[in-house]
């Protein structure tokens, strides 16, 4: 219907100066008006013009008034012609939002007299607000005042209209030729008689339905691709449920610590506590946090088993570490070194930075002899694989690495130091307890996932990157991750 009109009204004159104009015309939806100019200018039958333009259409808010009335109205004819009436007897007969408007508009206008009683000041009023709504329905032009009146209102919204104007182009017939698409056998016996379609060897296949990988997946796979090729060995992660002892008691974390409220972890209900511990171990950790020991006066409290007892899901994959170091402790020692990459849990408010689940990379080195030099020259080592050369550290405070240290580096596209993570060497007070010799000594480093992702992949919002909120389309579309290059 709609490409027999477009072609035979070409076929008597020059031009369609407006699509819009030629739909009303012919009374043909314009959507198919569009969709025909655009399979006819792919064919060359037609040349086409963009044609925009702005027009104003009502908001939901805008709608309502323009079939009920403006809250102005509206209140002004719930107020007796003679008379007055409460102001809580008036809210009443309202909607709220229609009450609150309507006092504002209405009392500006001059219109009602507001007090604890309300009433008229005026016999009749003109609803212009409706009459200016039902113009701009029904696409007749308005004058500038009431558009900027009604927009700071919020009644109508700009919305750019799109049409073509149309000529006909170098392949115009009067009515469009069929050419065949299929190679089918009642073709083939005709196929001098017909005119075939070109074939586009350029053309796209259709997208293939497949799985795609989490941009932090990628990352991921690029860090731990690094651990492996610096010789470190993947710590087992599975335990998101862990014991109070391990997170925070082993870690020579005193009980008292401002980490360990409810306001800053995710304490379990069911199963509440650990069922076993090493108890030779525990009564190690008690020791060394009550009075002190290897060199270190404690903490000066009374250490409550019930405390370590408590289950909780892990606040940082250093509860991991603390494991795998006394299990090493319990062999004859060989230098390790360990990393782990996985989930931790922290009761922190969720905004574009910050989530109550997120990923931690870990990287230790356990080693007789080790020193600050040698913890400085693996990070650095570390960091210049994935791309970061200048760095910097800071003097920092651990309750379990003693001298602790956060890592900067300098991010050229914000032009400043930014911090990338924390560093330290583990306490006397954490590794020998465990039951390693004396001389040996453990240094670690972390950092979350995240942040590294956000940058790699030009995400502001983390919420954009991991949760309920992510759009399944940049999953689909985000490129190979280049971590270095």
């Amino acid at each position: 219907m709609a490409e027999e009109a477009i072609l035979g009204f070409l076929q008597n004159n020059e031009q369609i100066t407006d699509s819009g104009q030629f739909s009303a015309e012919f009374n043909l939806d314009h959507n198919e008006v569009v969709n025909v100019i655009k399979s006819l200018h792919g064919f060359r039958y037609i040349d086409v013009q963009d044609i925009k333009k702005e027009t104003w259409v009502l908001t939901d808010e805008g709608k309502k008034y323009a079939a009920e009335g403006s809250p102005e109205v509206q209140l002004f004819l719930a107020v007796p012609e003679e008379g007055s009436i409460s102001k809580d007897e008036l809210q009443k007969k309202l909607a709220p939002s229609v009450f609150k408007i309507g006092c504002s508009q209405a009392g500006k206008n001059k219109w009602v007299e507001m007090g604890k009683q309300v009433s008229r000041k005026v016999k009749h009023v003109e609803d212009k607000v409706k009459g200016q709504l039902l113009q701009i329905q029904e696409g007749k032009e308005s004058d500038k005042d009431s558009i900027n009146s009604l927009k700071a209102r919020k009644l109508i919204v700009p919305q750019i209209w799109k049409g073509y104007s149309v000529k006909k182009g170098p392949n115009y017939a009067p009515e469009r030729k069929k050419v065949a698409t299929d190679l089918t056998r009642e073709n083939l016996q005709n196929w001098k008689e017909l005119e075939f379609k070109e074939y586009n060897f350029e053309a796209k296949g259709a997208p293939l339905e497949a799985g795609h990988l989490h941009a932090l997946l990628k990352v991921r796979k690029q860090f731990k691709d690094i651990f492996v090729q610096m010789g470190f060995e993947e710590m087992p992660t599975n335990n998101f449920v862990e014991s109070s002892f391990w997170n925070f008691d082993a870690l020579f974390q005193p009980q008292q610590h401002p980490a360990r409220d409810s306001h800053d972890t995710f304490f379990l209900k069911v199963p509440s506590t650990t069922r076993t511990l090493p108890e030779d171990y525990v009564e190690r950790v008690k020791r060394v946090h009550e009075s002190g020991g290897y060199g270190s006066r404690g903490y000066n409290y009374d250490w409550k088993r019930e405390e370590a007892n408590k289950n909780l899901l892990r606040t940082h994959t250093t509860a991991v570490s603390s494991r795998m170091l006394y299990a090493l402790a319990q062999k004859p020692f060989v230098p390790k070194k360990y990393f782990s990459i996985d989930r931790v849990f922290r009761n922190e408010a969720v905004d574009r930075t910050h989530l109550a689940e997120f990923h931690q990379i870990e990287g230790l080195i356990c080693d007789r002899g080790l020193t600050l030099g040698d913890l400085i020259g693996v990070l650095k080592d570390f960091f210049s694989r994935l791309g970061m050369s200048k760095l910097r550290f800071k003097p920092a405070y651990n309750p379990y690495t003693e001298p602790s240290m956060e890592i900067f580096s300098y991010h050229e596209g914000l032009g400043k130091w930014v911090e990338i993570g924390n560093s330290g060497m583990f306490r006397p007070e954490m590794l020998l307890p465990m039951g390693l010799p004396e001389d040996v000594r453990v240094i670690a480093w972390g950092l979350s996932l995240e942040r590294p992702t956000m940058i790699l992949y030009g995400i502001d919002n983390i919420r954009d990157l991991f949760g309920h909120k992510v759009d399944l389309d940049l999953i689909k579309r985000n490129p190979i991750c280049r971590i270095g290059i």
